[in-house]
């Protein structure tokens, strides 16, 4: 008690005016928690109708419980639920095994490759499974698959742009500007109604490919191009000694970057790296437009049910808490790398 009145002291009472700072907060949080909890449980309904949620002034709760599979994987079909359910187990499963450091090297490359052919399977069907076309799928799922599968090919590929912008090869380095800039300064929206509307009226008859694979494409190109500015500010914070020294030892320009530069550099763009990622997960509800239902899209479906309107609040807090969980684990992994690398500052 007396460590954690010293604390007190020391951080929230140290003065007259950081006293009644804290004091005002407090007081503030306290009446904000008790009218979060009375919502969410003391007036909340779990059982019951739609009817008696409206009479009710806490959350309608049975209405998570009833939209909740269809919120998760939208229209896939429930007698081939466990497969959605499998899917998302094994995707979720082989990212904590990768979360490893130790673990990155070309075998783990090709085992999360194999996973990713399995959850495809497993969502698809075929060979064994009964066929779910890629219009069935939707929710968590997809979202997952949209985000994990763009920041798996686009990182990659927003490591060359990044080299190849600040590499002294003209021809390489107006490219890697020129589709930089481009990507960079057109909405998302934008590429993706391309790749959805406009990329078909190019290929030639008779070829098609899904609409999942064309929004998927569009997001690798549009996280590649922001990627690879993070990239080029981590290259430009490594000292310019270090590539000095590494001319000095006479390597050749990949070696130099492969085993100098590059190591440096993405451990000192972990932070911007993952703010990336996080708000490319979060993007993905843009291929609403082009009718593919990820996770808030099936919340929104779910709201427009006649018989449950109304509780609109409800699905948008249970949405918001699964997205919050995702960014906030990927947050916390990223502080945990910066302190085992040594960067950002991590405590």
């Amino acid at each position: 008690m007396d460590k954690f009145a010293a604390w007190l002291k020391r951080n929230l009472f140290s003065s007259k005016l950081n006293s009644i700072v804290s004091i005002v907060l407090l007081t503030f949080m306290f009446k904000l928690f008790t009218l979060i909890f009375n919502w969410l449980v003391t007036d909340a309904v779990w059982v019951g109708t739609a009817d008696q949620c409206r009479q009710a002034s806490g959350a309608c709760v049975v209405f998570i419980k009833e939209k909740f599979l269809f919120i998760l994987f939208g229209f896939y079909p429930r007698e081939e639920l466990w497969r959605a359910v499998s899917s998302v187990l094994l995707f979720c499963g082989q990212v904590a095994w990768l979360s490893n450091p130790k673990r990155w090297n070309k075998s783990s490359l090709l085992k999360s490759l194999s996973t990713l052919f399995i959850v495809i399977w497993f969502m698809k069907g075929g060979y064994g499974l009964t066929p779910v076309s890629i219009d069935k799928w939707g929710g968590l799922p997809l979202t997952l698959m949209l985000s994990f599968i763009g920041f798996v090919f686009a990182y990659p590929m927003g490591v060359l742009l990044a080299l190849g912008r600040t590499g002294t090869l003209p021809f390489v380095r107006v490219f890697s500007t020129v589709f930089i800039e481009l990507v960079r300064g057109v909405p998302m929206i934008s590429l993706l109604f391309m790749a959805s509307v406009m990329f078909p009226l190019f290929m030639p008859e008779g070829i098609s490919f899904p609409k999942l694979m064309r929004a998927q494409v569009a997001i690798i190109i549009f996280m590649a191009a922001y990627q690879a500015e993070v990239v080029r500010g981590g290259l430009a914070a490594v000292e310019k000694g270090q590539f000095e020294a590494a001319d000095a030892l006479g390597l050749s320009y990949w070696k130099k970057m492969r085993y100098i530069v590059l190591p440096q550099a993405l451990k000192i763009v972990i932070p911007p790296t993952v703010n990336t990622s996080i708000g490319m997960f979060k993007d993905t509800s843009l291929v609403v437009i082009i009718a593919l239902f990820d996770l808030l899209m099936t919340t929104r479906t779910s709201l427009k049910d006649p018989e449950w309107l109304g509780f609109s609040l409800e699905g948008y807090v249970f949405v918001s808490l699964i997205y919050f969980i995702f960014c906030y684990t990927m947050s916390r992994y990223a502080r945990g790398l910066e302190k085992q690398f040594g960067y950002g500052g991590a405590s």
